[in-house]
């Protein structure tokens, strides 16, 4: 099952839910108690390619490969 990042509505507290993918699960805040999370866009679950494109203009890896 995938690690899902949360942000509460109300306090903006982040925090991560392991689930299934699709799934609707309500989730409750577990710093103020509110009710109303939002899934946030992950990069870690965008994925990155580990591949070396040979050229050291990119020494941090972030770079796109042509």
């Amino acid at each position: 099952m995938p690690i899902f990042e949360y942000k509460c509505k109300k306090c903006g507290h982040k925090t991560d839910f392991l689930e299934k993918a699709g799934s609707n699960k309500k989730h409750i805040c577990e710093k103020c108690g509110g009710n109303e999370m939002q899934r946030l866009f992950s990069t870690f679950s965008v994925g990155s390619s580990s591949k070396s494109s040979g050229n050291d203009s990119c020494p941090t890896g972030t770079c796109p490969l042509s």
